[in-house]
């Protein structure tokens, strides 16, 4: 389906192929209503799902912000392929309404080019449905990758897929920076052609630490209140961070801080599969460093974990465990506190 809000259409005319574009035409409608709000659902990667009212008003100047900042104008193509429930699939729908795109929906899937023609500005998609897009990057100008961290395994596939092709086509891959409380991300880090460190803010975004190094944000042109996060982080300036990993998830081993997303991060350069850090309760560390990998079991990938050249002794784990299936979120987050509590019985 496609949706060219570059010309006046008249969406309640438009005959939906499948649930998918229905949801999308149920969202235009509840956004052309008379209410001021829309309704968000919450991904649950950090405890119970939940359902909260957003400002349509905020919802457009997070908009405008992303569009500025990726040059986005009238006529551009765009390529929706995210669920609607959330946050990341309305700001798809809104900035295309913003800026006059043409919005081709596609049904979400793990393999959103399965049956997709054509060449697009820009899109946003999951680090598992840019895995299984790899060959058509190429077809993407500017393309954000968000829901959860992008591992650097996958930077490295990206610059392996793109590179050869970087005199020939114009593409930048951005990971974002965000949750549905800011209206999905309020900054950007580019991953290709340029490799950053660090996450650059919009426009009307400030930020600050508090006593325990954890991010705080001042946007009120998307939220009221200061949003206090759990995200600890780096600040290189007024306009720039870099994130360390979440407070909640920090384990504390014999009195040293681990910050798992980090080991995940350093790992995942060498290792293909999925590997999750976690801290497990132990009577004599407080916290054992225990390392879960997706997959069956494999001698050769625990040699290579034991075996990986740490920065510290203690970032080695204690103990390796194999799991068939990591549990994650509707929107692909690990779902740590899941995995935590099988583990946990597991052990017991």
């Amino acid at each position: 389906m496609l949706l060219d809000f570059s010309k006046n259409i008249l969406t309640d005319q438009i005959i939906p192929n499948n649930d998918f574009q229905r949801e999308v035409l149920d969202f235009l409608k509840e956004w052309f209503s008379d209410s001021t709000t829309v309704w968000v659902q919450t991904s649950g990667s950090t405890g119970m799902p939940k359902k909260f009212p957003i400002e349509k008003s905020k919802m457009l100047n997070s908009a405008r912000m992303t569009c500025d900042f990726l040059d986005l104008k009238e006529g551009d193509t765009a390529l929706l392929c995210l669920p609607i429930a959330y946050i990341s699939g309305k700001m798809m729908v809104v900035r295309s309404l913003l800026r006059k795109l043409k919005l081709n929906v596609v049904e979400p899937s793990l393999i959103p080019f399965k049956n997709v023609v054509g060449n697009f500005t820009f899109a946003a998609m999951t680090p598992l449905q840019v895995e299984n897009s790899l060959a058509h990057l190429s077809r993407i100008e500017k393309l954000i990758i968000g829901g959860v961290a992008v591992s650097e395994l996958l930077k490295r596939k990206i610059f392996e897929s793109l590179l050869p092709l970087s005199e020939e086509i114009k593409v930048q891959v951005f990971e974002t920076y965000g949750m549905s409380e800011t209206l999905s991300h309020i900054g950007l880090k580019q991953i290709f052609p340029i490799a950053e460190d660090y996450f650059s803010l919009f426009q009307g975004i400030d930020i600050s630490q508090d006593p325990r190094g954890c991010l705080r944000i001042e946007a009120p042109m998307l939220h009221p209140d200061v949003l206090q996060t759990h995200d600890m982080v780096e600040i290189l300036n007024s306009k720039q961070f870099r994130f360390l990993g979440r407070l909640d998830h920090v384990i504390n081993s014999g009195g040293a801080k681990i910050f798992p997303e980090q080991l995940e991060a350093l790992v995942k350069r060498k290792i293909p599969q999925e590997v999750v850090f976690l801290g497990v309760m132990d009577q004599q560390l407080g916290h054992k460093l225990v390392a879960v990998i997706e997959g069956a079991e494999s001698i050769s990938l625990k040699d290579q974990l034991l075996n990986f050249k740490f920065k510290y002794s203690f970032h080695r784990p204690k103990e390796i465990i194999f799991i068939s299936e990591i549990p994650r979120t509707p929107n692909g987050k690990v779902n740590r506190i899941e995995l935590l509590q099988r583990i946990t019985k597991d052990l017991s």
